[in-house]
C-alpha cells in the first residue's frame, strides 16, 4: 500500500521517539537505525518510503575504478531509479571507512525529488551536502570512494541499515535525533497514534513547565489530567 498524502503529512509533525512509544505498543523494538545522525539538524522531517541499495565487501579484481565506466553499475542505476518521494536507504554493513555516495550523486537524487536519503556508513564531501536544503542522515564523513571498500550490489531489495531490517516500502522519518523505520503495513495507525500522541505530549509539557508534578499526569491516571487535557485541546483547537 503506497504512502498517502494525509499520513505523510502526519508523520511530519511527529518525533521519532514518539515513534518509537507508538511502535513498542505494537510490540516492535528495534526500529529505530543505530548511530545515524542528520547532516543538517535544521531541516524539516524527512518522510518516504524506502528503496535500498545493499552493498558487500569490495573483492579487489571485481571493483576497480573503471566499473563506473558501466551505465549498469549498481549505484548508478540506483540513484536514477528511486522514485520521487522515497528515501535512498544504503545498506553499508555499519562501516564508514569508505563513503557510501558524495555530494554529486546526492545532490542528483535532491533534483530528482526523492526526500532524502540515509546510510549506516558514511558520506563523502559531507561539508557540501550538509549545505543542501535535503535531508540526509550517516554515520561519520568518509572520504574515500566506496569503491575501496563497499561492492553494490543489490537494488531495492530488504537489507540491514544501523541493525535495523529494512524492507522496500517500509516508511522512512528522520528528525533531528535520527532515523526510524515503520513497516509500510503499519504507517497510517502509527501516524495516526503518534499526532495523538503528540497533542497529549504537548499538553503534558506545557503542564510541566508550570509546575505540575507528572504523577498522575503521565500517564494520566487521575480523570483530572484527562478532564484538563480535552480543555486544553478544545482551547488549542488539536
Amino acid at each position: 500500500m503506497a504512502l498517502s498524502n494525509s499520513t505523510r503529512d502526519k508523520l511530519k509533525t511527529v518525533s521519532t521517539a514518539t515513534l518509537c512509544s507508538a511502535l513498542f505498543k505494537r510490540g516492535l523494538r528495534n526500529q529505530f537505525i543505530q548511530n545515524v545522525h542528520p547532516l543538517n539538524a535544521n531541516l524539516p522531517n524527512m518522510v518516504g518510503e524506502a528503496f535500498t541499495l545493499r552493498y558487500i565487501p569490495a573483492r579487489e579484481d571485481l571493483n576497480p575504478m573503471t566499473v563506473f565506466q558501466n551505465p549498469n553499475h549498481p549505484q548508478r542505476v540506483a540513484i536514477e531509479q528511486c522514485p520521487p518521494g522515497a528515501v535512498m536507504v544504503f545498506d553499508s554493513r555499519k562501516d564508514a571507512r569508505a563513503a557510501s555516495a558524495g555530494s554529486i550523486l546526492i545532490t542528483r537524487l535532491m533534483v530528482r525529488g526523492v526526500a532524502g536519503a540515509v546510510t549506516d556508513g558514511g558520506f563523502r564531501d559531507s561539508p557540501d551536502i550538509a549545505a543542501l536544503p535535503f535531508p540526509t542522515y550517516h554515520q561519520r564523513p568518509s572520504a574515500p570512494t566506496n569503491l575501496t571498500l563497499h561492492q553494490a550490489l543489490d537494488i531495492n531489495v530488504p537489507i540491514g541499515c544501523g541493525d535495523v531490517a529494512v524492507f522496500p516500502g517500509d516508511v522512512m522519518v528522520g528528525d533531528k535525533e535520527g532515523v526510524f523505520v515503520i513497516p509500510a503495513h503499519l504507517a497510517d495507525e502509527v501516524a495516526d497514534d503518534a499526532v495523538e500522541m503528540t497533542a497529549f505530549e504537548d499538553f503534558v509539557t506545557e503542564e510541566v513547565i508550570k509546575g505540575r508534578p507528572t504523577i498522575g499526569l503521565y500517564p494520566p491516571t487521575e480523570q483530572k489530567s484527562k478532564d484538563d487535557f480535552a480543555v486544553w485541546r478544545k482551547a488549542k483547537g488539536r
